[in-house]
């Protein structure tokens, strides 16, 4: 890794970085240069991502938390901060669906799908924040989605990630002052264990699934999460450092 690298010296978090987009990019991250602390629920799960991570020639600490227990934030941001060093890149991703149309959805889907999403991105941002502005330095990067726009049969889910928006730009707005930018990414279909799940759900074959959703994006291919994990990249490097309170959408055409 060379010093010049663009994270060097610098730690990153990454939620739900067992698998997915937020594997991806705890690797991409390590190749920019942080160290990374590798977070999900389960910590033996994110062995694997820890192992590409330091392939990849960065520092890695696997962290097992759930994001929408205040303590067990508190507790993981605190031993990443000691292990590893203060983090000032944070990435939310970790997230789940219980999906459902809205007659069929229980009270525990929805609030699941809060809790996660929303409460998860609140704690583990007010817990970093910290190392941010006592850097005078940082990057929040939280994942929302498409379907914050609508989609039907996700209530709970679009909700979440609208929340996840609104939220984003107050991020930008109340810490800008300290050097931290908050940005949000709203992915399109990308290829993960959780769309594969939705197809499941429904009944499709997952490479027919993919097609078919192809079919549909004008650039006529799914995303990978890559595809999100690189721009993840460019929104925590000093590239961005006057890009705030925006939404991407990395879906493979115009969204709105």
């Amino acid at each position: 890794m060379s010093e010049a690298a663009p994270g060097s010296g610098r730690v990153a978090v990454v939620t739900g970085a067992a698998r997915g987009i937020g594997a991806a990019t705890a690797v991409r991250l390590a190749r920019e240069g942080f160290a990374v602390a590798v977070c999900d629920l389960d910590e033996a799960g994110c062995a694997a991502t820890a192992g590409r991570v330091e392939e990849a020639g960065g520092r890695a600490l696997a962290v097992g938390v759930d994001v929408s227990d205040a303590p067990a934030v508190e507790a993981a941001i605190a031993r990443i901060a000691a292990e590893l060093g203060p983090p000032v890149v944070l990435v939310n991703n970790a997230g789940i669906i219980r999906d459902n149309l809205l007659f069929r959805m229980s009270d525990d889907d929805w609030d699941s799908v809060m809790s996660v999403h929303l409460r998860g991105a609140f704690l583990m941002s007010r817990a970093a924040q910290r190392h941010m502005t006592d850097a005078g330095w940082g990057r929040i990067v939280n994942l929302s989605s498409v379907s914050a726009l609508g989609n039907r049969g996700q209530a709970n889910y679009s909700a979440a990630k609208a929340g996840l928006q609104g939220f984003t730009k107050t991020l930008a707005i109340e810490l800008g002052r300290f050097g931290v930018t908050a940005n949000a990414i709203a992915p399109g279909f990308i290829a993960t264990e959780m769309t594969a799940a939705t197809a499941a759900r429904v009944g499709m074959d997952f490479e027919e699934f993919k097609q078919a959703a192809a079919k549909e994006i004008p650039v006529r291919r799914v995303g990978v999460p890559e595809d999100i994990a690189g721009t993840v990249a460019f929104l925590v490097s000093d590239d961005a450092s006057f890009v705030s309170g925006q939404v991407i959408y990395v879906a493979g055409g115009p969204r709105a």
